[in-house]
């Protein structure tokens, strides 16, 4: 279910039935010249489309205005989009508030671009986990009061926590390829992985005859076909079955 699409007596019923919520975040950034400005985003996007088929899950509209930086290219006549850390973090902050305030108890947040090192986190997740622990915390304080955690009620925090069903699951940030995933099949800027990634779920935006040599980052690219981004779709469907398919 789309999530603009949704009728509130919808929204009532992803509520009780613990839907899950999902959010496909990246960025707008230079992918060399054979692929389009939203390939970290769009890889998401389109892997929710497929999942949408099978899995109930309510899909919230993409954010595509994450820090791209301008480490690969300066935007100039290339069309990267940077946008700051000291903005994402108020404006997520923001966003998880209002869905924590509505009744989601079940956000799953997947990001794709700088995931290579995602224990230690880039800017982009790096806002986003922050804000997430930060809008529990309020949220909790607002609705069970200041000391909620020393309360007797909250006696057995660390046994949910083991159990992985503390209220810091309710927002959960994930990488879009798992690590199992990037240990096979290492992940790339522009190279072999996503120009194969987007032959398999977004061909509209890979245009091999606009290929340019000249950049190391690209230099595999003309390896990649669609049996290999095939191979990697499937590891990234069942990756976010799994995880979407989890309860608490």
């Amino acid at each position: 279910m789309r999530y603009e699409l949704m009728y509130p007596s919808d929204i009532r019923k992803a509520i009780e039935t613990h839907t899950p919520v999902v959010l496909a975040l990246g960025v707008l950034e230079y992918h060399g010249e054979h692929l389009t400005t939203g390939v970290d985003t769009l890889v998401i996007v389109r892997a929710f489309e497929l999942l949408e088929k099978e899995l109930p899950m309510v899909i919230l509209p993409p954010f595509y205005y994450g820090a791209s930086s301008f480490a690969v290219e300066p935007p100039e006549k290339k069309g990267s989009v940077h946008t700051g850390p000291e903005i994402l973090y108020p404006f997520a902050q923001n966003l998880f508030t209002n869905l924590l305030r509505i009744g989601f108890r079940n956000i799953h947040v997947f990001v794709h671009h700088q995931s290579e090192n995602f224990t230690a986190g880039m800017p982009t997740d790096l806002s986003f986990k922050l804000a997430a622990r930060q809008a529990t915390f309020s949220f909790l304080e607002k609705e069970r009061g200041e000391g909620w955690w020393g309360d007797a009620s909250s006696s057995n925090y660390y046994e949910q926590h083991t159990q992985g069903s503390d209220p810091f699951n309710w927002i959960r940030i994930h990488p879009f390829l798992s690590p199992q995933i990037q240990a096979e099949y290492p992940i790339d800027h522009a190279g072999k992985l996503e120009t194969a990634l987007m032959m398999a779920l977004c061909p509209e935006g890979v245009d091999m005859e606009q290929f340019k040599t000249g950049t190391w980052y690209t230099e595999t690219a003309p390896q990649a076909s669609l049996e290999y981004g095939n191979k990697v779709k499937e590891l990234i469907l069942n990756h976010l079955r799994t995880t979407l398919t989890y309860h608490e």
